[in-house]
């Protein structure tokens, strides 16, 4: 019996579309759905602007370089303007962020464990210090917590130059740079200009559509499971972006073409920070993109580790081995870990960074250590018995 002036509370009906689970399967479904349709607008992306390039009479190479590395990187692109759109700069910028870290991390990692990766000299002596130097850039740019459209402009300036650059010097080495080029067919490619019209349309409505999904999904997602945007932006949003990043370089790997899987990763991280987030900048205006200042203190400075991390294991016997790749993902499985765990056990959030700051981090880098001081030996043992001869 209910005392006289109580009310029975009212259990909310689960089939109501308001219920918090069905909300929350709804952001999930609108997050797979985003998914799908960012992979499906970013092949008919690059499908349409090949064949329109091509019927322009743009060189094969020069789409390689460009248009083809665009595609890949328009999810990113379209994810992050569509955010800052929405006013959600922190979805934006850890858009980018996480993709950059699951490139080298995850990207990298599984093609390695398919195939050790070749390393070609140019990646060491050029990409990979441009990449590293633009990432400490970004950081910096981004450490007084937002980004201005000036820094904006000067990024955009630095991919202009960088892509002139790359056109040049790949002319100079055309036999290294044929082979690293995507495959593009031609026959396909040549159809006629009104398929590869309503191609680039099509794909440029589904990027689009799927960009607004996938950002309403994710912060519905992030709204529900009472976590921040840059949680989401950093794990699920950021790995479904670089899904194209990931097909890419595994179908490179499994048909042995490791220089075009290890070029995709660069060429892509490279272009996320200075496209992607430079259009997320000069697109917020005079206000400034806005950057979380956990993003500050915790994930840039990982994404520049990630960046320098490359050298040595580049440098060791001029390929990623598969011990390496495995290094790679474990790395990415503690960082997610490291995203999750404050969420679901908080009571076990110190031990697992006093197990990550003590063991597993010392161990990388003595395995990393010790492989490259092998390989220095080897390269010594070899020049002395060509000197001796």
């Amino acid at each position: 019996m209910l005392g006289k002036g109580k009310v029975k509370p009212q259990k909310q009906n689960p089939l109501h579309p308001l219920h918090p689970m069905n909300s929350f399967l709804l952001s999930v479904l609108e997050l797979i759905a985003g998914i799908g349709l960012l992979f499906g607008g970013g092949e008919l992306f690059v499908q349409g602007s090949v064949a329109l390039a091509l019927i322009l009479g743009i060189p094969q190479l020069v789409i390689g370089l460009t248009v083809v590395s665009l595609g890949t990187s328009a999810p990113e692109l379209f994810v992050s303007v569509s955010s800052v759109l929405k006013s959600s700069d922190a979805l934006a910028v850890s858009n980018v962020v996480g993709s950059n870290i699951f490139n080298v991390l995850v990207v990298l990692g599984s093609s390695a464990l398919i195939l050790p990766l070749k390393v070609e000299s140019r990646l060491v002596r050029r990409d990979v210090p441009l990449l590293m130097a633009v990432s400490a850039a970004v950081w910096g740019m981004a450490s007084t917590g937002k980004l201005t459209w000036q820094a904006g402009v000067a990024l955009l300036v630095g991919l202009i130059i960088n892509t002139a650059w790359e056109i040049r010097t790949a002319r100079e080495e055309p036999e290294e740079m044929k082979v690293a080029e995507p495959e593009i067919n031609l026959e396909k490619a040549s159809e006629g200009w009104k398929k590869a019209i309503v191609q680039l349309i099509g794909g440029i409505l589904l990027l689009s559509w799927g960009a607004n999904t996938l950002v309403n999904g994710a912060t519905s997602a992030a709204r529900l499971l009472g976590v921040s945007e840059a949680v989401i932006g950093l794990t699920i949003v950021s790995v479904g972006t670089s899904m194209p990043e990931l097909i890419t370089s595994l179908v490179a790997a499994i048909r042995g073409r490791t220089d075009l899987a290890i070029g995709n990763v660069v060429g892509s991280s490279l272009l996320n920070q200075l496209l992607v987030l430079s259009s997320c900048a000069v697109v917020a205006g005079g206000s400034g993109l806005h950057v979380d200042q956990l993003l500050i203190d915790r994930d840039l400075p990982l994404m520049v580790l990630t960046s320098i991390a490359c050298i040595p294991i580049f440098w060791t016997r001029g390929r990623i081995s598969r011990l390496e790749g495995g290094i790679l993902l474990g790395l990415y499985i503690c960082y997610i870990f490291e995203q999750i765990i404050p969420i679901t056990l908080a009571n076990l959030h110190d031990e697992f960074r006093l197990i990550l700051l003590c063991i597993i981090l010392p161990s990388v880098i003595i395995i990393i250590v010790s492989q490259t001081i092998l390989y220095w030996k080897d390269l010594q043992k070899k020049n002395i018995q060509k000197t001796s001869i």
